[in-house]
């Protein structure tokens, strides 16, 4: 594929993007080289298709302080990406047990990716871990899971200025799309996540 064919395909995604309101800045922020990392990473081109764009540096950890509403992208001990995140509707507190609406806190694992789920893109996180398990067992509790960093709703219940200023989730790490897009292609399988308070 040409790099002017490329950019036709990045021209043509970010139109259809721009039509769906959850959507008009999926990629409307994103230079041309990084829609175009986007579509390899989401199998809609192929490498050749990059057109010269280099790949920024992979995150070998990712930390989110949960006071700061932040998610950092780590690499050699140091951050060198900051995003802003929305945590679960109930977010003080370590998470344990089902439907308590609290994001966990501790250390764990990206272990699992999703390009079709409910929201753009979603990357798991291993909780519940041992601890987590042990403590629900010992409360006769269900310890919950489904623990991911994603995007926002493919379909939207709120006014999107909502997805941006509060914390909505279930107990997950939300991110506006651009950001999650750039996480998502930052992050490997089983990248160590603390989740600090």
């Amino acid at each position: 594929m040409t790099s002017m064919t490329a950019a036709r395909v990045v021209n043509r995604v970010a139109a259809a993007a721009a039509d769906r309101s959850y959507n008009c800045h999926m990629f409307n922020r994103l230079p041309r080289a990084r829609a175009l990392l986007a579509l390899v990473a989401l199998g809609l081109l192929p490498v050749a298709g990059r057109a010269g764009a280099e790949m920024p540096p992979t995150a070998d950890a990712v930390l989110v302080v949960k006071s700061e509403h932040r998610l950092y992208l780590m690499r050699d001990g140091r951050p060198y990406k900051s995003y802003r995140v929305a945590l679960g509707l109930n977010p003080s507190g370590h998470k344990e047990r089902e439907g308590d609406f609290r994001t966990p806190e501790g250390q764990y694992r990206l272990d699992g990716r999703n390009a079709a789920s409910d929201f753009f893109l979603s990357i798991h996180v291993s909780y519940p871990n041992g601890e987590d398990e042990a403590r629900a067992r010992r409360h006769r509790w269900r310890p919950g899971g489904s623990i991911m960093i994603h995007g926002l709703p493919n379909v939207p219940r709120k006014n999107p200025e909502y997805y941006h200023s509060a914390d909505w989730t279930d107990g997950c790490i939300a991110l506006s799309n651009d950001d999650m897009l750039e996480v998502w292609l930052l992050t490997r399988a089983n990248t160590p996540i603390e989740i600090r308070p």
